[in-house]
């Protein structure tokens, strides 16, 4: 059965992939494994209570297992009651990539979207920057997740995110035209290009070392300092002052890791956009997890909110 198919307490079996297996211990001072099963159409918890060195070596993420279990909701959170599960053997669907939610839109007509942008920027130098960051990081935004596991955190998440900005900024600029677009598809398109750096991945994703040290904002920075110096691009001019500026501040807040907070209209409409798109990702997230009149778990990047999935149809 699919995960997005299961209903509340109701018994269930198929093959499933660990995308988590964790090792705690109970306040007792026993071992338990902390697993999220995952297939094409979502995600949901389970734990293995008293789990054996067996146990730990067998269920660890990336592996297929066939399981049985109950769907049931604990603090508005879905996961697996009476778990029994083992791995799947020969002959089985243990194809890995089976099991992995499909991205929302074809890479290709993200792809193909974001060079329509690219051509729309006016301003040379932008254009120069962005071209040169794209041709370095190619291959791996349109792979890569726009986070571990906040929003957008699936393969392909990372160019999802940005085209939904792009398409946002284009309808905004229609109702604002005295917004400069080039500056905000240039903005957008290199806001969270670093991820590709901060994180492993759309696999078992993960923080490299320079992600949990230095962070996408300052590595991004960075990459446009470098490609201004190979291009020979004066950094003084004011031009390139305001593409730095939009992308260090693309957070809004000192708090939350932006070392500057936005001080031109582009700078403060990407932060907005930003926020937008990664808030409605999570609650979306979220909400295709649980049932109509249930409520989500506690999302604590929305201030630690629960949302309802109301009855009304559609």
């Amino acid at each position: 059965m699919k995960i997005n198919q299961m209903k509340k307490d109701e018994f269930f079996e198929g093959f499933y992939l660990i995308k988590k297996a964790d090792l705690r211990q109970t306040r007792a001072g026993k071992n338990y494994l902390a697993f999220t099963f995952q297939d094409n159409t979502g995600e949901i918890e389970g734990k293995l209570w008293d789990a054996q060195e067996k146990n730990v070596e067998d269920f660890q993420a990336g592996r297929v297992i066939f399981m049985r279990g109950r769907r049931e909701v604990y603090n508005n959170t879905p996961q697996v009651n009476q778990l029994s599960i083992r791995l799947a053997r020969a002959g089985e669907p243990t194809d890995p990539a089976l099991y992995k939610e499909e991205p929302p839109v074809d890479p290709v007509q993200l792809r193909e979207y974001v060079s329509e942008c690219i051509f729309q920027i006016e301003n040379p130098v932008w254009q120069r920057v962005v071209r040169a960051l794209f041709q370095k990081y190619d291959q791996a935004f349109y792979t890569y997740p726009a986070a571990k596991t906040n929003h957008h955190a699936f393969e392909t998440g990372l160019a999802f995110h940005t085209v939904t900005m792009l398409r946002l900024a284009q309808s905004i600029v229609q109702i604002y035209p005295q917004l400069n677009l080039s500056l905000l598809i240039s903005g957008i398109l290199l806001h969270d290009l670093a991820k590709v750096l901060e994180l492993t991945g759309p696999d078992h994703t993960e923080y490299t070392v320079r992600g949990n040290l230095i962070g996408h904002i300052a590595l991004i920075d960075e990459e446009i300092t470098k490609v201004l110096v190979e291009l020979g691009i004066d950094d003084e001019k004011e031009d390139v002052v305001l593409l730095r500026h939009v992308v260090l501040s693309h957070h809004g807040l000192l708090e939350y890791g932006s070392p500057v907070r936005p001080q031109v209209m582009e700078a403060e409409v990407i932060h907005m956009i930003d926020n937008m798109d990664a808030s409605m990702m999570m609650m979306t997230s979220a909400l295709d997890k649980v049932g109509p009149g249930e409520m989500t778990a506690r999302i604590f990047a929305l201030d630690n909110r629960n949302f309802y999935k109301p009855l009304l149809e559609d």
